[in-house]
């Protein structure tokens, strides 16, 4: 029976509402997004504007702002999706074809429309043992890998065993960069787990000092049970890539202070500025030798950022190393209540690790492809670097790699009280006022969460190079209107 004051006879109230859903917070995909949508309905219904259309720098959507899929790629999804296609249309290229007959013959009943195993389907974790393996010259086992519904899921699946049931000062800790990808925090909340912030040095080209790390865990320790750290590399939103020497060290850090490593590494693909090399975790771990390569490290990959940039597919992988027998028998245990990962997101995940080769008749376009996606990457992102630094009030580290950049934006104090008065923090009232002027929408860097005092907004690098250069056009105008406006 409804209680007295249940008006509604709802079961589900914002009174009843789980709480940990309540204080989620996925910035990514906020008030301003929603705006942004709106607005697109607004213009489609032939309202006036100051622009013509919504530009959605926001999210790593890669076709969404106009990349071209990869022919390889969609022709082994075709092909395995429709497998009469391999018999009757003589326009597919052989090695296609036998992709898709290999993996057709690793489904079940030889469809995509079966279940797979719930870590994936075998002679995938097979193909992705073989690419980690010649990726860091060290041996990856099949056994460790684990397809999972984007890397998201992934991730989520791996921060559920490190929980510890309990709360309060019980609670588990999971050390997360700042500024970090939203999923971490919004996770960490889901799961009502304690959040641990370690601040990048934005000074130093993002990067992490040891004694950040140290001082974050030492003051987290009365509030939580500190158990594994989150790095993000190549940096999401802040696009730096870690030396081999600042790898090693959180390494070691996380060996003193016994933490569970969570490596994201899903712009992996995406290094552009000169003299950075991407340097997978587990290939330092292997090399740091005996005392290291016995810790615990799970890294993730997904088929929705690199050169491929196929979002909707949801197809990702993490290869999980050195988890205790009997807890990996618990962790088989709960993705398997998942059934399993969307089959066609694990075959593009499969081709991905395993392209054509030099001799395939598909080799010379899927390289052009591929090059043609990475070098228009690096040079949005050399004229972003370039561009932002150029405007009075805005300073933006290089992006070095993945898709995004995160400039800082020294905004005047008139500018910091109006955002108050509307219950704003500063460099949200700055990207709402960006998008109703210009229809640019960005996502506030207090979304990723940022030094207190400081500014900034996250972009992506990802529409084409003529359609960027407009947007930072437009930007400069608008910014230098609003620091005039706010003086």
């Amino acid at each position: 029976m409804a209680g007295k004051n249940d008006k509604t006879g709802k079961v589900l109230t914002m009174e009843t509402l789980n709480p940990n859903i309540k204080i989620m917070q996925y910035a990514v995909r906020g008030p301003i997004v929603a705006r942004a949508t709106q607005l697109e309905k607004e213009l489609e219904k032939g309202a006036k504007k100051h622009f013509e259309k919504v530009v959605r720098a926001n999210i790593g959507d890669c076709h969404a702002t106009g990349q071209k899929p990869m022919t390889f790629i969609r022709q082994v999804v075709a092909l395995c999706t429709y497998p009469d296609l391999l018999m009757k249309n003589p326009d597919f290229p052989a090695d296609a074809k036998e992709h898709a007959k290999k993996l057709l013959a690793g489904c079940k009943g030889g469809s995509i429309g079966s279940y797979s195993a719930s870590s994936g389907i075998d002679v995938i974790r097979k193909d992705i043992a073989a690419y980690i393996t010649n990726r860091d010259g060290h041996p990856s086992d099949p056994e460790d890998i684990h397809l999972s519904t984007g890397a998201s899921d992934g991730i989520k699946s791996i921060l559920s065993l490190v929980l510890t049931g309990k709360l309060g000062k019980d609670r588990a800790g999971i050390m997360i960069p700042v500024p970090q990808y939203p999923l971490y925090t919004a996770a960490i909340a889901e799961f009502n787990a304690f959040a641990i912030p370690y601040y990048l040095d934005e000074d130093n080209h993002w990067g992490l000092d040891l004694k950040e790390l140290k001082r974050a865990i030492d003051t987290a320790r009365p509030e939580c049970k500190p158990r594994a750290i989150v790095v993000i590399n190549p940096g999401n939103p802040t696009g730096q890539v870690l030396t081999r020497e600042n790898i090693e060290g959180i390494i070691k850090f996380a060996k003193q202070e016994r933490l569970f490593i969570l490596a994201d590494e899903v712009y992996q693909h995406n290094v552009y500025a000169a003299g950075s090399k991407f340097f997978s975790f587990k290939k330092i771990l292997m090399e740091l030798g005996a005392g290291y390569n016995n810790m615990e490290l799970a890294s993730f990959m997904s088929a929705s950022k690199g050169f491929m940039g196929e979002c909707g597919y949801r197809g990702g992988y993490c290869e999980v190393l050195n988890l205790d027998p009997d807890v990996k028998l618990q962790y088989l245990k709960s993705i398997s209540a998942k059934l399993c990962p969307p089959i066609s997101g694990q075959i593009v995940i499969d081709v991905v690790v395993s392209p054509p080769k030099p001799d395939d008749p598909s080799y010379k376009l899927f390289q052009e492809e591929k090059t043609e996606v990475l070098s228009q990457l690096a040079k949005k992102a050399a004229l972003v670097t370039k561009t932002f630094n150029s405007i009075e009030g805005v300073k933006c580290n290089e992006v070095q790699g993945a898709m995004y950049a995160f400039p800082r934006i020294f905004l005047p104090e008139k500018a910091i009280q109006a955002a108050k008065e509307k219950n704003q923090s500063p460099d949200s009232f700055y990207c709402f006022q960006l998008l109703e002027e210009t229809g640019i929408c960005t996502v506030p860097g207090s979304g990723f969460g940022e030094k207190p005092g400081t500014y900034h907004f996250r972009t992506t690098i990802l529409p084409p190079l003529a359609e960027i250069e407009k947007l930072l056009k437009t930007f400069s105008e608008f910014h230098l209107k609003f620091m005039k406006q706010y003086k």
